[in-house]
């Protein structure tokens, strides 16, 4: 079912893991697909704008920091039309916070919450303009309970979400939701590479469904978020998580 024909969807940290799942998502659901991450990622970016291309959709890669203002406005001036916005980008190093030091706090409040908000503050004015818009927040289900070792990626988690329903009471009057996504253990790269053994088997049994999450799981959710299906959801937060948490 193609719901997101004549809809252009911006991408950050699109290149790879949940990323790269939501790419292909909103392509396999008739959206043209802007890329936007860093130049380091410029060759799993190629990558990826290669089966959005296979699947008939058109994809642009643009260089975007999202930690730095005047770069994320020049990117969203290149990308143009911008109809639907996922905020993916972010980072994680584990730390206990007894241990954590301001720049690893720094670090991940500048991508993780700051670049949610430098990013959507430069697409607003043209969804505004248009009365039309999604933005697609993706924060975690960390923000809900919080993780040890991850009390500082939580932080910036809970940020997204507070963001996430301030943002759906400032611009919903122009015809723009906002919404996030909560992912619980989602199965990357990098999370099969941690997740082992006796770890993996822990949490998969401690979910309802008995298994931990596809990233595809979460491009899902975005499809909802961003088609027609939502038109009266704004400022939620979904829970995305086999059962693992309930509130």
């Amino acid at each position: 079912m193609r719901m997101l024909d004549g809809q252009t969807a911006l991408v950050t940290g699109g290149s790879r893991g949940i990323g790269a799942a939501l790419v292909r998502g909103l392509a396999n659901a008739g959206a043209d697909i802007v890329i936007a991450d860093l130049p380091m990622q410029d060759n799993e970016a190629a990558a990826i704008k290669a089966e959005v291309e296979e699947l008939g959709r058109t994809c642009r890669l643009v260089h975007m920091d999202v930690t730095d203002e005047a770069n994320v406005k020049d990117a969203i001036a290149e990308a143009g039309r911008i109809d639907i916005l996922v905020n993916n980008a972010g980072i994680l190093k584990a730390m206990t916070l007894e241990h954590l030091d301001q720049k690893t706090w720094d670090a991940h409040f500048d991508v993780n919450a700051r670049g949610v908000l430098f990013v959507t503050n430069a697409v607003l004015p043209q969804m505004r303009e248009r009365k039309s818009g999604r933005v697609i927040n993706i924060a975690s289900l960390a923000a809900r309970q919080g993780i040890a070792t991850e009390g500082h990626y939580a932080a910036t988690k809970a940020a997204v979400v507070t963001l996430t329903r301030v943002y759906a009471q400032e611009v919903g009057a122009d015809g723009i939701t906002v919404n996030a996504i909560c992912p619980g253990i989602i199965l990357t790269e990098m999370a099969k590479n941690k997740l082992v053994g006796e770890d993996r088997d822990r949490w998969t049994q401690a979910t309802s469904l008995k298994r931990l999450g596809d990233p595809s799981d979460v491009a899902g959710a975005a499809i909802f978020f961003a088609s027609p299906l939502s038109n009266y959801v704004s400022g939620q937060a979904l829970n995305v998580c086999g059962g693992l948490y309930f509130h």
